[in-house]
């Protein structure tokens, strides 16, 4: 079926964050359109939208409403129609979206690992005792606390510049960001050492973009098709059906790696205390095209394995 593809006098207009790292993607997808279909880049426009997860920083998100504040804006945003399609941070998507939004297009995923940053320690095992590491991830804190139980963790929200503002300023001598992140805006030098996810496994979906639509939108489903990763998007379906069945929030420390061997899949997962306290983490194998199947099995695993009162 043919679809209308955007014109400069009637651009596809792409919703995103304003941040560095969110532009970039959104520029990206927005040059993966481009090259399917051989558009101008003015058919295009990019509309940046104000999200609560951005504006407040003083405070970690479980206390303002979760993960959904870094979406919330631009969903409502692209059902009222305002924009086209939305591009986000898989790590940051809720896994239900809104009545009437599809998100089935992710584009390749990148480096899935933590990376180590500090001005003037090599690696977290060189930390100092007592040494003051800054992160808003209640995941990376918990693994953290599980490994170094003499760090003091302090709370280390913003984006990519705003925290490496803060090392600068001495609010902490180490924090940690994606690779994936650094890779993407060129400066994966900042990085001290990338992680080995047998060391820190990273959050569900971290490392992949995607970019969510309206169901009825036919032009937005076909133009999406062109760019989508399939072998990330298996990935991802086993990851984000662990995650839910988990009911993963910003209030739960969640970590969960899928990887495609062949036909099979291969999915890792671990829950944790909040204080680091205790980890339990499991692995399973199975069909690729089982992949949702294998995340909700892995999480029932690792729930008979916690008990009622884990989270308590």
């Amino acid at each position: 079926m043919e679809i209308a593809l955007p014109t400069p006098a009637k651009a596809f207009k792409i919703g995103t964050r304003g941040s560095p790292l969110a532009l970039w993607q959104a520029h990206e997808v927005r040059r993966c359109l481009m090259a399917a279909f051989d558009l101008p880049e003015a058919a295009f426009e990019i509309v940046v939208i104000k999200v609560t997860g951005d504006q407040v920083l003083d405070k970690a998100l479980k206390e303002i409403g979760g993960k959904g504040l870094f979406t919330r804006e631009i969903e409502e945003a692209l059902l009222e129609g305002s924009i086209d399609i939305a591009v986000h941070s898989m790590k940051d998507m809720p896994t239900v979206q809104p009545d009437g939004l599809l998100l089935d297009c992710y584009l390749p995923r990148e480096d899935v690992r933590d990376g180590f940053v500090s001005p003037h320690v090599a690696s977290l095992m060189d930390l100092p005792q007592g040494a003051v590491v800054g992160s808003s991830s209640l995941r990376r804190r918990a693994q953290l606390a599980h490994r170094r139980p003499d760090l003091k963790l302090v709370e280390f929200r913003g984006n990519v510049q705003t925290r490496m503002k803060k090392l600068e300023d001495g609010v902490a001598v180490a924090t940690f960001l994606a690779m994936a992140g650094l890779n993407r805006l060129g400066m994966a030098h900042v990085a001290r050492t990338a992680i080995a996810v047998e060391e820190m496994l990273p959050a569900v979906a971290q490392g992949a973009i995607g970019v969510e639509r309206r169901a009825g939108d036919i032009r937005a489903k076909a133009m999406l098709d062109a760019i989508h990763d399939a072998p990330t998007g298996q990935r991802l379906a086993a990851e984000r059906a662990f995650l839910a069945r988990l009911d993963g929030s910003c209030e739960t420390p969640i970590a969960g790696l899928a990887v495609l061997e062949g036909d099979q899949l291969w999915l890792r997962g671990e829950i944790l205390r909040p204080d680091g306290s205790q980890v339990i983490a499991g692995d399973i194998r199975g069909a690729v095209a089982d992949g949702p199947d294998l995340g909700r099995a892995l999480a029932v695993q690792l729930l008979d394995r916690a008990g009622p009162d884990f989270f308590a």
